[in-house]
């Protein structure tokens, strides 16, 4: 089993989620829900490992506004 890499991997992270955000430019908000759901699902098909998954799943679901402290990533 392979576990969830939290370091960053990306050369330019700014430059992926400007990708992000320009692919959304546009949508209307059912269709960016639509985009997300299979970028989603692409990405895991990508992953195609279930307790990587699992892992990231559940680090989503802790981290964000709701939560009370966001994990950070490994520089």
């Amino acid at each position: 089993m392979t576990a969830l890499a939290l370091e960053n991997r990306l050369p330019d992270p700014d430059g992926g989620y400007r990708s992000l955000i320009e692919a959304h430019r546009g949508l209307s908000d059912e269709d960016s829900a639509h985009l997300n759901t299979r970028l989603v699902l692409i990405l895991m098909n990508h992953i195609g490992d279930h307790e990587v998954l699992r892992e990231a799943i559940a680090l989503a679901r802790t981290s964000g506004p709701a939560a009370s402290e966001e994990p950070r990533l490994e520089a």
